[in-house]
């Protein structure tokens, strides 16, 4: 097995980095597909937030648009601190109250990619990315 690893391994970051954008756009289709946005705002002004309808169509391209180029590695690092500073808010705001677990709303999930997307903050793009291809680490 060892010369499966040696050999897959360099791709190990970019598969990560590709999964973690990717499993959220998604989200943000769905959400632009059902016009989200107007309920959105509703949930975000029950939360005492300002700017509601700002806030919800910047969740859709956070969802969308940023985590797009999380999956690419273009505007690597902008990217992952746009959908950072979402997840943040969503364990901070919307999912702390109900605890840890998933399965009950908790803050997992939303924890899980805030803490890949510390690492793909401070890691950038990486070897194989956009911004890797066109020499530019935004």
């Amino acid at each position: 097995m060892g010369g499966i690893y040696e050999k897959l391994s360099p791709y190990s970051y970019a598969f990560m980095r590709f999964a973690a954008g990717a499993v959220l756009v998604p989200h943000g289709v769905q959400k632009m597909m059902t016009g989200w946005a107007t309920k959105g705002a509703g949930n975000i002004a029950n939360a005492g937030l300002p700017f509601p309808e700002l806030l919800a169509y910047l969740t859709v391209f956070s969802e969308s648009a940023a985590a797009l180029c999380v999956a690419l590695g273009l505007f690597t690092r902008v990217a992952a601190g746009i959908v950072w500073i979402q997840m943040a808010v969503i364990i901070t705001v919307f999912q702390w109250k109900y605890g840890y677990f998933w399965t009950a709303r908790g803050i997992e999930y939303p924890l899980l990619w805030w803490l890949l997307l510390t690492a793909i903050f401070f890691r950038g793009g990486g070897r194989y990315s956009l911004d890797a291809l066109f020499k530019k680490e935004f």
